[in-house]
């Protein structure tokens, strides 16, 4: 089967991580992908070594020109996050078909939320007016934490090389320098706790280490020495999506933002803290109490994400090693909550199937 993914990078390269896992998992299974990306400059680090059966189209907002024009039209489309796919193509695809072929079958692949609506409106039917897609119909598929949703990206061998990894050796491969301390990854935005959060790491009775992700939390943290109180910082450069799913299997304690990092959080099963992307409206609010309903998040976790994401004021509570077990214990009940479910690669071929 042939899929085009269409991805426009919008910020801080979430997108592109999703886009690329997709792209990668449909491959795995024996598909033929190109991933349409108007900058697929973070791949040169995200994925560096490529991906078969992947193949990655640079396009703009003035189209695809003849790539798309010249391309063979895909059994299925997918637009990532509501992005318009390139005209183009979209004529293309919307080519009769020959008699008795199946139909192709046209996506908007969604944003996650554990709000209700997910499962209201996850495989809906949406008209297409106007453009050279006029008189087809694209689908609504949103990803999700329940049954009634597109599930969440996992690979099938995902548990087994979790199973697998260790922790010392990937540590030592990265030039960690790692004594026994709790391990602490830092991949956020500009969270305003992060200051207060500094102080309770500096103050603590044991040592943590912080492992700084490259980009926005790097530039997050404020200026100082690189060894505080109790506190060690080590700033790491630019990682593979494989190395940042080692680096949250190697912490004792996860800080996450957006959404690719959030659902490798999950699969880690580690204590772990969401920075939700802002919304201007204040949206991000319901939509993070929805997750943390669903997680079923113990009270101080609950309070932490509200204090980290800037919707309560106050002193943070405990963050350390009294205060994990809980935490770990509901991260690691809804990671098996979500391993008895498919995975959303396996309900993706499972909806294109029904409408194809």
């Amino acid at each position: 089967m042939r899929w085009d993914i269409f991805c426009k990078v919008i910020d801080n390269h979430g997108d592109v991580g999703v886009c690329w896992r997709l792209a990668c998992g449909l491959a795995t299974g024996g598909d033929t992908v190109r991933l349409w990306i108007d900058d697929p400059s973070a791949l040169a680090w995200m994925a560096p070594q490529g991906h078969d059966g992947v193949r990655v189209v640079t396009w703009s907002e003035d189209g695809a020109g003849q790539e798309a024009r010249a391309a063979q039209p895909p059994d299925v489309l997918i637009e990532a996050f509501g992005c318009d796919p390139a005209p183009e193509l979209v004529a293309r695809f919307a080519e009769p078909l020959p008699a008795g072929a199946p139909r192709r079958v046209w996506l908007n692949l969604e944003y996650l939320s554990a709000e209700p609506y997910v499962e209201r409106l996850h495989g809906l039917p949406s008209p297409v007016f106007k453009g050279p897609g006029t008189g087809l119909t694209k689908y609504f598929f949103y990803p999700g934490f329940t049954r009634s949703t597109g599930g969440l990206l996992r690979e099938e061998d995902l548990p087994a090389r979790r199973a697998r990894f260790d922790r010392a050796a990937w540590l030592a491969q990265q030039n960690i320098d790692w004594n026994g301390e709790r391990l602490v990854c830092l991949f956020c935005y500009e969270p305003p706790a992060l200051g207060a959060l500094l102080a309770r790491f500096e103050q603590a009775g044991e040592p943590t280490r912080l492992l700084v992700t490259a980009g926005r939390a790097s530039r997050a943290l404020p200026p100082g020495p690189a060894r505080r109180g109790a506190l060690s910082i080590q700033w790491l450069p630019h990682l593979s999506q494989t190395d940042f799913d080692h680096l949250l299997w190697a912490c004792d304690l996860n800080f996450v933002r957006g959404e690719d990092s959030l659902v490798r959080a999950l699969w880690a099963g580690a204590p772990f803290v969401w920075q939700i992307y802002p919304q201007d409206d204040d949206a991000h609010h319901t939509k993070l109490d929805a997750f943390l309903d669903w997680l079923e998040a113990p009270p101080l976790l609950r309070r932490l994400h509200h204090l980290w994401n800037g919707m309560a004021e106050g002193e943070l509570p405990d963050v350390g090693p009294v205060a994990l077990p809980p935490w770990r214990a509901a991260a690691v009940a809804a990671r098996d909550r979500l391993l008895e479910q498919d995975g959303l690669l396996a309900r993706l071929r499972q909806f294109v199937a029904q409408k194809s």
